[in-house]
C-alpha cells in the first residue's frame, strides 16, 4: 500500500456499543467540467456575500475548528468586525473538523468542559457509567492506524462525581482476542482492592465477550484522575479517559477561576502498541524505548503526511488540525492536564500566558506561577491561565517532549505538540508569528517534576512519624535471552498467568497460612517473579520507602490505592544521620510542607525518600509508568493488612474471572 493524501470525508468509523465500522474517508475524482461550474457557484456566492456585508455592515464571525466553548460564556470584547484574520489553521482551518462533522470515532471535544454549576454539595448518590472496549482504525492525527475504543470513541468519555457518590461502571469487552481491564488511577478503592483493576495483582482481565461491573465508594479524596487500561500495553491504543472528583473543599479554589476544561497530553505511535512492544523487548536492544511518532491533545494533532516516504505503506490524510480552546477575553480557566502517555515527558506552556499552578495529583496547592511546567506520564496538574493578552492574535499551546529523555531518534517526530487557545474573535487562523511568542526560559535537559517544595499544600497535612523503613532498587540489564529487563530489588515483575496476588494472599491467609502470607517484609510466598513487601500486618504502620535509581533514565513511579509525602529527593548519598534525627520523627520544620502525590519523577542515578500510611487493604503496586518500563518488569507490590485479608471476601464475578 502506498502513502495516501485525501481529505477526509465524515462517515466516521467506530459504533458504540459494536464492533465499529472502520471504513476510510471516501475520495473521488471530479470531472473538469462539474468543477469548473462548482468554482463559477462559488464566485458567484462569494461576491453576493461581500455585497451584502459592505452594503448592510454585517459582520460575520467564523465558528469553526475544534472548538472548546465554554459552557456559560461572557459577552466577548472582540467584536465580529474586528475579529483579526490571517493564515488558516491546517485542515481548511478547521472548516472540517466542527462538532457537527466529527468523525463517528472522535469524542466531542466539548464534552471535557466541565459545568460550573456542578454542586459541590450535593448529597451523595449512585453514578452510573457503561464502558464498552472495541477496536477499529482511526487517524488522531491524520495517520490511519489499528486502534482501540470506549463506546466507540477515542478518547475515553468524561466520569464526574462527587466525593461520597458510588461508581457503578459496567465494562464490556468487544476485542476480538484479548482481555481487558480498567485501573481508577489515583483513587484508594479502600474496601474494594480487587477493583483496583491490575492485572495479576488484584483482577485477572476481562476475556472478550464478558463484562465486569466495577462497583465502589470514592471517599477521603477529590482532585483529578483518570482511569485506563492495565492490561498490557492497551492503554496506549486508545482505552482512556479523565476522572474528576469534587468537593466541598473546591469552593474556595473556585474563586481562582470562571471555567473549567480537561486537557489530555499524549504521546503517540503510528503502530499499534504491540508491535513497538515486539520492537522493544529484542535480543541486545538495552535501554532503546521505541520513540514517539507525534503528540495529541485531547485526541488531536496535526501531522505533516510528506514526512513519510511515498513507499511507506501509510495512509495519511492532510486536512487534520489543532485541538483549539476557545475563550472569551478576560476571564480565567482552570486547565486540567493530564499526561496519558507511554513515555514522553512533557514541558507545557502557553504563548505570552504564565499559567498558575494549583493542583498536582489530587492534592490543591497554593498559586504558583509558572511559564513551563513539566509533567510526566500518569501525572496531573490543574492550572490556571487568564487571557489578558492581546485579542489581535490566537497563542499557541506549546506541550514540548523532552527529548533529551530518548535514547533514539525518530525522523517523523515533531517534539513539540501544538494546540491553539483563542479569545481573539477568529478561532480559525493559525497564531500570529511575531505575536504568539514563546518563552525564553530554558528547557529542561533532564526529565524532572516541578520542585516539589514550590507546590504548598492548601490544606496541610503533617506526615506522622515513621514506624517502619524499606529501600528499594531499581535497575535495568541483559538478562536470559539477551533481552533488557528491569530488576526491583534483584526481582523481574510478570503478571500471574490466572490467578492475581491478592486471591493468593486472601486464599492463603484465609486458610491459616499467616506464617508464609502475614510476614513483615519481603513475602516469599508467592511465585519468584512478584516481588511483595509485607505491612501493618496487625495495626497499621507509617512506611518510609528510600527508592534508588542505578538507571541512567528518568522513571515516573506511581503508588496505587495511596498518595504519599515527598519527604526528600536527591542524588549522591543519603544523609542517615538527618533522616534518623528529624526527618523520621517527623521533627518540626522538617516535613511539614511535605507535598502529598501518588505519582513522582526520580531523575537518573537518584533517590526519592516518600511515606505512606498502610492503611489500606490489599495489594497495592508501585510501579515506573512508563509503559514500556513496567511490561519490561519494573513493579513490585505492597501487601498491607493481613490481619484484614484473612477474612476478606472477593466478589465471586471477579474471582470467575480467573478461570
Amino acid at each position: 500500500m502506498t502513502l495516501l493524501f485525501e481529505h477526509k470525508s465524515r462517515d466516521g468509523s467506530a459504533k458504540q456499543g459494536a464492533a465499529p465500522d472502520t471504513r476510510l474517508p471516501a475520495t473521488g475524482a471530479k470531472r473538469s467540467g462539474t468543477a469548473l461550474l462548482i468554482i463559477g457557484c462559488a464566485i458567484s456566492v462569494i461576491v453576493i456575500a461581500l455585497a451584502l456585508g459592505l452594503g448592510l455592515g454585517l459582520g460575520l464571525r467564523k465558528h469553526h475548528g475544534i472548538s472548546l466553548s465554554p459552557s456559560t460564556t461572557h459577552p466577548s470584547t472582540t467584536s465580529a468586525a474586528s475579529a483579526p484574520t490571517g493564515t488558516p489553521l491546517p485542515g481548511n482551518g478547521g472548516s472540517s473538523t466542527t462538532s457537527s462533522s466529527l468523525e463517528e470515532w472522535r469524542l466531542d471535544p466539548k464534552s471535557y468542559v466541565l459545568d460550573t454549576s456542578w454542586d459541590l454539595n450535593a448529597a451523595p448518590t449512585t453514578r452510573h457509567y457503561d464502558l464498552v472496549i472495541s477496536e477499529g482504525q482511526g487517524w488522531p492525527d491524520g495517520v490511519v492506524r489499528d486502534m482501540l475504543f470506549i463506546n466507540g470513541q477515542f478518547p475515553g468519555p468524561l466520569i464526574e462525581v462527587n466525593r461520597g457518590d458510588r461508581l457503578v461502571v459496567n465494562v464490556t469487552n468487544y476485542l476480538s482476542k484479548n482481555s481487558t481491564t480498567i485501573h481508577w488511577h489515583g483513587l484508594f478503592q479502600n474496601g474494594t482492592n480487587w477493583f483496583d483493576g491490575t492485572t495479576g495483582v488484584t483482577q485477572c482481565g476481562i476475556p472478550p465477550g464478558k463484562s465486569l461491573l466495577y462497583n465502589f465508594t470514592i471517599d477521603n479524596q477529590f482532585g483529578t484522575y483518570w482511569y485506563h487500561s492495565h492490561y498490557g500495553t492497551q492503554y496506549l491504543d486508545g482505552i482512556l479517559g479523565p476522572l474528576i472528583v469534587h468537593a466541598p473543599e473546591e469552593a474556595d479554589a473556585r474563586k481562582l477561576y470562571d471555567q473549567e476544561r480537561v486537557v489530555l497530553v499524549q504521546d503517540w505511535y503510528h503502530d499499534f502498541s504491540t508491535v513497538n512492544l515486539g520492537n522493544y523487548l529484542v535480543p541486545d536492544n538495552e535501554n532503546s524505548e521505541p520513540v514517539p511518532d507525534n503528540g495529541l491533545i485531547n485526541g488531536f494533532s496535526y501531522f505533516n503526511c510528506s514526512s513519510y516516504p511515498p513507499d511507506s505503506g501509510r495512509t495519511c490524510f492532510d486536512n487534520n488540525t489543532y485541538t483549539v480552546f476557545t475563550l472569551d477575553p478576560n476571564t480565567r480557566t482552570r486547565l486540567r492536564l493530564i499526561n496519558t502517555g507511554a513515555f514522553a515527558e512533557f514541558q507545557l506552556s502557553i504563548d505570552n500566558h504564565t499559567l498558575s499552578v494549583i493542583e498536582a495529583d489530587g492534592t490543591l496547592v497554593n498559586p504558583y506561577p509558572v511559564h513551563r511546567l513539566p509533567i510526566h506520564v500518569a501525572q496531573r496538574y490543574s492550572v490556571v491561565l487568564t487571557t489578558n493578552q492581546s485579542t489581535s492574535t490566537n497563542y499557541w499551546i506549546r506541550a514540548a517532549m523532552n527529548t533529551a529523555c530518548f535514547t533514539g531518534d525518530n525522523p517523523v517526530l515533531d517534539p513539540t505538540t501544538m494546540a491553539v487557545v483563542s479569545y481573539s474573535g477568529n478561532n480559525t487562523i493559525v497564531p500570529a508569528v511575531n505575536s504568539s511568542v514563546d518563552w525564553k526560559d530554558a528547557y529542561d535537559v533532564i526529565c524532572e517534576d516541578l520542585d516539589p517544595s514550590l507546590l504548598v499544600p492548601t490544606s496541610r497535612a503533617v506526615p506522622p512519624p515513621a514506624t517502619t523503613f524499606y529501600r528499594v532498587d531499581f535497575s535495568f540489564g541483559i538478562g536470559a535471552y539477551q533481552l533488557d529487563y528491569a530488576k526491583v530489588n534483584g526481582t523481574t515483575w510478570a503478571p500471574l498467568g490466572n490467578s492475581t496476588t491478592l486471591i493468593e494472599a486472601v486464599d492463603g491467609l484465609g486458610q491459616g497460612e499467616a506464617g508464609k502470607f502475614g510476614v513483615t517484609g519481603q513475602v516469599s510466598a508467592f511465585e519468584s517473579n512478584q516481588f511483595v513487601v509485607g505491612t501493618s500486618n496487625s495495626s497499621v504502620e507509617v512506611v518510609d520507602v528510600l527508592i534508588y535509581s542505578l538507571d541512567e533514565g528518568s522513571h515516573p513511579f506511581h503508588l496505587h490505592g495511596h498518595q504519599f509525602w515527598i519527604l526528600r529527593t536527591g542524588s549522591g548519598s543519603f544523609d542517615w544521620k538527618n533522616y534518623y534525627s528529624s526527618i523520621m520523627p517527623s521533627k518540626p520544620g522538617a516535613v511539614e510542607n511535605a507535598l502529598r502525590r501518588d505519582t513522582l519523577t526520580i531523575k537518573p542515578y537518584a533517590w526519592s525518600l516518600i511515606r505512606f500510611v498502610a492503611d489500606n487493604p490489599g495489594l497495592w503496586a508501585l510501579h515506573c509508568h512508563i509503559a514500556w518500563h513496567m511490561e519490561a518488569g519494573l513493579l513490585m507490590q505492597f501487601m498491607s493488612r493481613a490481619d484484614v485479608l484473612k477474612t476478606m471476601r472477593i466478589p465471586d464475578d471477579v474471582r470467575a474471572l480467573c478461570v
